[in-house]
């Protein structure tokens, strides 16, 4: 059985005093909301701090509000956005991605924030402390080589977060919080191809909210493939979000490609090359294989890399086929069911 390590636990109860409790032992602390990524990192020995401090308490992090956009506080568990009453209607790809997030359970108590905070996942770092001794520590804990690429300066863990797409698609922001005061960013900012240093939030920062601009007249998807169908992390996932006018020609565009990275990569050239066009066949053709020839997956999650490049391309011409309105259900549904053989 493993344990976790001895800590010390505060439960802060507004945003002010959980800044402070931070800002007292930036490099010794970490903030938990649900707890069900840090929890278990915390018993591999992974993430070992000496403080925890809970955020369930702070209800000014747990409010939803829906104006001229949706405002949505980093505590709020994906089980509330889920249950949204209008959120499959005005942020189906939003919708799609909370429900593609781990189980019901886990849904229960994780929080909005914990995914966009996710730590960056790798098969030689997702293992318990014997194994990863065994074969010598690797960068992005306790070692100095990265076991995917053994000549990279920098650690190529990558980024497992489903909500980061799709907010990225969107347009979405994120406020950060500290004990100076308040700063804003995109949510594309918040993150750097890095799978250590994979968050540009400061040690004494919380993330605090996210804002999604008004979404009347975009219409957005996401899609995800995993080993598992009924629940498991992203090995490629792909966002996108279309405005088109009423001629149908498409006037604005954002796709973005996860979990191929140590932070989620958008795309801008695949959505310039839908502008001005109505979204057939040759412009979803030729969109996806600009999203392809980013895509450069590691071979250090599930199925081979090579497989998981070449398939980039089909997720994406599902996206904006399902988009454009084509009845994508089946391939859904073979996705979320069917063993895939690779």
């Amino acid at each position: 059985m493993m344990r976790l390590p001895s800590f010390r636990y505060h439960a802060p109860t507004s945003v002010r005093e959980a800044a402070e409790r931070l800002a007292a032992s930036p490099g010794d602390s970490m903030l938990v909301g649900g707890g069900t990524d840090l929890l278990p990192n915390m018993k591999r020995r992974q993430q070992c701090p000496s403080v925890l401090i809970g955020l369930r308490r702070i209800e000014d992090l747990k409010r939803m509000s829906n104006g001229d956009g949706l405002t949505i506080g980093a505590g709020v568990t994906l089980t509330t956005l889920l249950r949204h009453p209008q959120l499959r209607d005005t942020h189906p790809g939003l919708w799609q991605a909370v429900a593609h997030i781990s189980t019901p359970h886990l849904r229960n108590m994780g929080t909005v924030g914990g995914n966009l905070c996710l730590d960056t996942r790798c098969n030689y770092y997702d293992q318990n402390y014997e194994w990863r001794k065994a074969i010598d520590f690797c960068m992005k804990k306790d070692g100095s080589t990265c076991w995917v690429a053994t000549s990279s300066p920098k650690c190529l863990a990558v980024s497992s977060t489903d909500l980061a797409p799709i907010l990225m698609a969107l347009g979405a922001s994120v406020t950060l919080a500290d004990a100076a005061g308040e700063r804003e960013s995109t949510v594309g900012g918040l993150y750097r191809n890095d799978g250590i240093h994979y968050l540009t939030r400061r040690p004494t920062e919380l993330l605090t909210k996210v804002d999604v601009p008004d979404q009347r007249g975009w219409r957005s998807t996401y899609w995800k493939l995993r080993r598992r169908g009924a629940f498991d992390f992203p090995v490629l996932s792909i966002a996108a979000a279309v405005k088109r006018g009423r001629d149908g020609a498409v006037e604005a565009a954002r796709v973005v490609l996860g979990a191929v990275a140590s932070s989620p990569l958008e795309v801008p050239e695949a959505a310039d090359v839908l502008f001005g066009r109505a979204l057939d066949d040759d412009a979803v053709a030729q969109s996806a294989d600009l999203v392809a020839k980013v895509g450069r997956p590691m071979d250090n999650t599930d199925f081979s890399l090579l497989w998981r490049k070449r398939v980039i391309r089909e997720f994406v011409t599902y996206a904006l086929r399902e988009i454009r309105g084509d009845d994508v259900t089946r391939i859904r549904l073979q996705l979320r069911t069917e063993d895939i053989q690779v």
